[in-house]
Parts: C-alpha cells; structure tokens; sequence
C-alpha cells in the first residue's frame, strides 16, 4: 500500500474524460492511494451547452464534482490530467486554471510533482499526442517530473499504443473506439508508484 496523494484533474464535456479519470482514480485506489477526482471550471456559455444534448447532460450529472482548486495541487504528490483535444491542443478550460498556477510555480510549490496525462479525440490521428506534448510543456516549467506510460506494461498496445499518456477515440455516436480501461489504470497506478519513489525517497 502506499501513502501517496493523487488528484485526477479532467475537463470533459460530454463524459468520456470524464470517465477516463474514473478509472484513474480506480487504479490508484487498487494500490493504496488517496485520490481526489476534479474538474476544471466550465467557460462555455450555456446557450452552447444547452444546445448539445449530450454536454448538457454531462454537466448535469456531475454537478456534484468538485472543482479543482490551487489547494488540491499543493495537497498532490502526483496528478494525472485528462483532456479532449482542440485542434491538437488542450481545451481552453483546462489551460486557463493552468495559467492560474503562477503563484505556485513562483514558490516552488510544484516542483517534483509527479504528473501524466490522457487525451481523447473523435477520430485516431485527430491530435491526441500534441495535445498531451502541450500539456506536458507547462510541467516542465512547474519542475515536474513526467510520468509517461511509455511501453512498460502490454495494455499500452492494445489500447492504441500512445507512449505520451493514454488516448481514446470517440465515434460519432459517443462511444469509445478503443478498450483503453486497463491502459488508463496502468497509468495511473504508475503515476502513483514514481510519485511513491519521490515522495518517500525525499524524506
């Protein structure tokens, strides 16, 4: 078991990082950790949310999600994101609470925590990687340390074969293309074990 802290930080609109970060926070607890699941603030008016069925059902429904605040990145040792991309970019949600976060980083508040990230995107070349290069760029100048998936465990592969994070296609439909729930776990658990290794090997 582990003693290690972990907030799963998402911004989903219609569910599926959302549920990605679900199964995050399922590994992380398989292994002992205390996990926090967060989204990012919404900044869509809500005539465009009321205007897709879907987002406007996902938004109901995790009503009672908290949102993230600078609190809960100081109270991690390691975070996990997950995203859709925009145009081979991270959502304006999540960038904005990252543009949020210059006080911490002045401090040195952020330095070796231990991050990952997963994307989602509704075709397979539709920019999952550069977004999750993207988001990898603000952690660098954080001090963080990068806790890709890399090819350490077999499920990477069946799950699409991403080294930068986990990543997911949506169809048309809203369903997930690929069976990614054991990679996003692996993942996880992961993140975890390296922030274990910093955490306790500090002291």
């Amino acid at each position: 078991m582990t003693n290690v802290k972990l907030a799963v930080i998402y911004y989903s609109s219609t569910g599926t990082n959302y549920q990605l970060s679900k199964w995050a926070e399922e590994g992380a607890k398989e292994i002992g950790a205390e996990v926090k699941v967060l989204k990012v603030p919404e900044l869509a008016p809500q005539a465009a949310i009321d205007s897709n069925p879907a987002w406007k059902a996902h938004v109901e429904a995790t009503q009672n999600v908290p949102e993230v605040s600078l609190e809960d990145l100081e109270w991690a040792d390691g975070i996990v994101f997950s995203v859709p991309t925009r145009f081979g970019n991270m959502p304006a949600q999540m960038k904005q609470f990252l543009d949020t976060t210059g006080g911490l980083w002045s401090n040195g508040k952020l330095v070796n925590k231990v991050v990952s990230a997963m994307s989602s995107a509704s075709n397979p070349h539709g920019g999952q990687e550069a977004t999750l290069l993207s988001l990898y760029n603000t952690f660098y100048h954080w001090g963080s340390i990068i806790a890709p998936p890399g090819y350490t465990d077999p499920v990477t592969y069946s799950a699409g074969g991403n080294p930068y994070g986990t990543s997911v296609t949506v169809s048309q439909e809203g369903e997930m293309v690929e069976d990614v729930k054991a990679a996003v776990k692996h993942q996880a658990k992961r993140t975890v074990t390296i922030a274990e290794y910093i955490k306790n090997g500090s002291k």
